[in-house]
């Protein structure tokens, strides 16, 4: 499809091409300029808006601790291969069966 570009009036993205991207009414959107192409996307949503502040602060505290266990080496991995993967896998397994108590019947 084909628009005309004139001074007086604004730049209109037909009805049937907001269609086909998916555009909806008063949605925002951004514009992004490069090397003569402008490329027009959606505004995407930012994390302010969809937390509370005590979600936040509880997302940011497991964060925290997630990265204590990593500092500390508390993780397995990065593996090379998938049979280092499954090799560290099965040490794991026998670890937790060494663990586990024996029950009577």
């Amino acid at each position: 499809m084909t628009v005309t570009v004139r001074n007086k009036t604004p730049l209109v993205v037909p009805p049937a091409i907001r269609r086909q991207a998916g555009l909806k009414s008063g949605q925002e959107i951004e514009f992004k300029v490069s090397g003569g192409v402008i490329s027009i996307h959606p505004k995407l949503p930012t994390a302010d808006g969809e937390y509370t502040a005590e979600q936040r602060r509880l997302i940011d505290a497991q964060l925290a601790d997630g990265l204590a266990d990593v500092d500390a080496g508390r993780v397995h991995g990065p593996f090379s291969t998938h049979k280092e993967f499954i090799a560290s896998l099965h040490k794991e397994a026998k670890k937790l069966s060494r663990n586990k108590t024996k029950r009577s019947a």
